[in-house]
């Protein structure tokens, strides 16, 4: 993890006493109706989680009601697209996830740009990664996983939420790092992955934990190792990546919030202020806990060069797998 990623992804206790920011004149009579937020994959994925839970969060902060719509698709790039060119007035929000930056990254026609096209508004949460296996693979631990993969080069099957999404990136990262080869199967959404996971249609998933704890505490699904640098609260007995014998494998994943460009700067600071007071509510904290999230705290300013950041690291993996030309 950089120096700038450490940064961002700190946890600030005391955001929740943040006091609302007034305000320009422009943003006086803001918001005046509702406050469409959009998200970018299907219901019970990890952005459609945090985009309710900011909803619920925040709206006693912002005074207006937060209506979530899901428009799943493409990598999320089909609500990116649809956000990117809505009113820059405040009242179409994204929640982008580090998934909507990877796909961009390795599909580079697509119509829109994390960096160009929104206006940062806030992060809000992160969410551990896991590497999940089917029962009937019979490995015990990551070691035993990658002597198959060497052994049978390009038979196992690894799901994830489509080309270029954060989880394909995560297990090609994870295949460059141990030198082994897999086949990617690509899905609309992490329910249809660990659906198919559960089935054994597939043999792996690098997934967010939340999509897959109900199935892993079942004994359904097998937890080998999280991909963070520490252990999760929620699994204290599955190992990190580090810990398992691959060094420096962090793959958090992050949400946050975005406008269109343009978005004036106080309605900007505006819909910050809430949602940074909104996602360290109790109530939101546990919930997100229970999920397997943290909730974040930054700037506008913040979150952007955080953006940048990490579409430079991802770029780096997604060349590294040949899913962009150098």
């Amino acid at each position: 993890m950089t120096l700038a990623r450490r940064t961002f992804l700190r946890l600030t206790a005391g955001a929740a006493a943040l006091p609302l920011v007034a305000g320009a004149a422009r943003a006086e009579n803001y918001p005046a109706r509702p406050i469409h937020v959009i998200i970018g994959f299907t219901p019970g994925a990890a952005s459609d989680i945090i985009g309710r839970a900011f909803a619920k969060g925040a709206e006693p902060f912002i005074g207006e009601q937060f209506v979530v719509e899901n428009k799943p698709g493409a990598g999320s790039s089909i609500a990116a697209q649809y956000v990117a060119r809505a009113a820059n007035d405040g009242y179409t929000l994204f929640v982008p996830a580090l998934s909507t930056l990877t796909y961009q990254i390795s599909n580079p026609d697509v119509s829109f740009d994390m960096r160009k096209d929104f206006a940062p508004v806030a992060p809000l949460a992160r969410g551990t990664f896991v590497l999940a296996v089917n029962p009937d693979l019979k490995v015990k631990n990551v070691a035993e996983l990658i002597a198959i993969a060497k052994a049978k080069p390009g038979q196992l099957l690894f799901g994830s939420v489509g080309n270029g999404s954060l989880p394909h990136l995560a297990a090609e990262m994870f295949a460059q790092r141990v030198g082994v080869k897999m086949t990617h199967v690509p899905y609309p959404g992490s329910p249809q992955v660990v659906q198919d996971l559960v089935a054994g249609r597939i043999n792996l998933t690098f997934n967010i934990l939340s999509s897959a704890l109900g199935q892993i505490n079942a004994g359904q699904l097998v937890a080998l190792a999280v991909a963070s640098n520490k252990r999760s609260d929620t699994l204290p007995n599955v190992p990190t990546m580090a810990e398992a014998g691959v060094p420096d494998f962090d793959t958090s994943l992050w949400l946050g919030l975005l406008a269109p460009a343009g978005t004036p700067a106080p309605v900007v600071d505006r819909i910050n202020a809430a949602a940074r007071k909104g996602m360290h509510t109790p109530e939101v904290v546990d919930m997100l806990a229970k999920q397997g999230y943290e909730p974040l705290d930054a700037t506008p300013d913040e979150f952007g060069a955080f953006i940048r950041s990490e579409f430079t690291r991802w770029s780096d993996v997604a060349r590294g797998a040949g899913l962009v030309k150098s």
